[in-house]
C-alpha cells in the first residue's frame, strides 16, 4: 500500500473538513420572531430608538430646563439642600431614629444594602418556570415592597419640604450684583455682615434680608449694627467707631439706589423717621 492511499484520518485538527465549513450567514427566516442577526438587525433598531429618545429629551430641556439653584454659599447656614427626586427616599430614610445619628450607618448602608441585595437575589430565590405574577410570589412580592416602600418615602419628603421658601433660592430670583471689594469698608462688611446677608448684599433666606433697596443714610445704618432692629440683635458689630463709620459708607455707597452724598448726609438719621421706615429691610 503506497503511502497516503486507503488511509483515513478522523478527529486529526490539522486538517479541515472543507465539506462542514459554513460561509453563508444563517438564514433567520426559518426562524420568524425568535431570533435575528444583531448586525445590522437589531443594532440598527436600538439605535433608532436611542437616537428618537435623546432628541426628545433634547427637546424637553431646550423648552423646560432645570430649575438649578443658585451658586453655593458657605456663608449661608441657614440653606438645608435637598437631593434630586430620585434620591428623596434614601434622604427620608435618614429621618427616622433608627436609621440617623448614632446609627447613620443603618440608614446609609445597611437598609439599603439589604434591599438592593434581596433584589438581586430574587431571580435565585424564586427559581419557578412560569412567568405570570402570581407563578412568581417571592420575586414579585420583593419588588413590590420595594416600590411601595420608595413611592412613600418619596411622597413624604417632598410634602414636608417649603417648596415656596425654596423659590428664594432658585437662579431666577438670584441677585446679579457686584459690589466694590476694594471699597475700604468691604473688610468690615465680611466679617461682620456678609453671613447673613450675602456676598454681594442680596441677602441670604432665612438669614437676613437684601440690603440693596434699603434707603438708610450712614448714620441710620450705624444705629442699628449697634443698637440692631427687628429679629437683629444688639450688639452685631465688633469693631471700632472708624470700622463702622467704613462699614456704614460700604453698605450705602453699593447700593444701586445710592444717591450719592445728598443721600449720605440726608436728614432724617436722627429723628428716628427713616430708620422706622426702613425696619423691615434692615432687620
Amino acid at each position: 500500500m503506497h503511502k497516503g492511499k486507503g488511509m483515513k484520518f478522523v478527529g486529526d485538527s490539522r486538517v479541515q473538513d472543507k465539506s462542514q465549513r459554513n460561509t453563508i450567514p444563517k438564514d433567520y427566516s426559518e426562524y420568524p420572531g425568535r431570533t435575528e442577526a444583531f448586525w445590522p438587525n437589531f443594532l440598527l433598531k436600538e439605535w433608532l430608538v436611542g437616537a428618537v429618545f435623546l432628541i426628545g429629551f433634547l427637546c424637553l430641556v431646550a423648552v423646560a430646563p432645570s430649575p438649578l439653584e443658585q451658586q453655593a454659599d458657605p456663608n449661608n447656614s441657614a440653606y438645608i439642600p435637598l437631593p434630586d427626586w430620585y434620591f428623596l427616599f434614601l434622604y427620608e430614610l435618614l429621618k427616622f431614629e433608627f436609621a440617623s445619628a448614632n446609627y447613620v450607618v443603618i440608614g446609609t448602608v445597611g437598609i439599603p444594602g439589604l434591599a438592593f441585595g434581596a433584589l438581586l437575589l430574587a431571580p435565585f430565590l424564586d427559581r419557578g418556570p412560569g412567568r405570570r405574577p402570581s407563578q412568581r410570589p417571592i420575586a414579585n412580592g420583593m419588588m413590590l415592597m420595594g416600590v411601595i416602600a420608595t413611592v412613600w418615602l418619596t411622597y413624604v419628603s417632598v410634602t414636608a419640604v417649603d417648596w415656596e421658601q425654596r423659590e428664594q433660592y432658585s437662579i431666577a430670583n438670584a441677585t446679579e450684583h457686584e459690589v466694590d471689594t476694594e471699597h475700604p469698608g468691604y473688610e468690615a462688611y465680611s466679617n461682620n455682615c456678609m453671613s447673613c446677608h450675602g456676598e454681594n448684599m442680596g441677602g441670604n433666606a432665612g438669614m437676613g434680608p437684601s440690603l440693596l433697596e434699603s434707603q438708610m443714610n450712614v448714620d441710620a445704618v450705624k444705629d442699628i449694627a449697634r443698637n440692631g432692629i427687628g429679629d437683629m440683635p444688639a450688639n452685631q458689630f465688633e469693631g471700632s467707631d472708624e470700622e463702622l463709620e467704613k462699614l456704614a459708607n460700604f453698605i450705602v455707597d453699593n447700593r444701586p439706589s445710592s444717591g450719592g452724598e445728598g443721600e449720605v448726609n440726608g436728614e432724617g438719621s436722627g429723628d428716628g423717621s427713616t430708620e422706622g421706615e426702613n425696619s423691615d429691610s434692615e432687620s
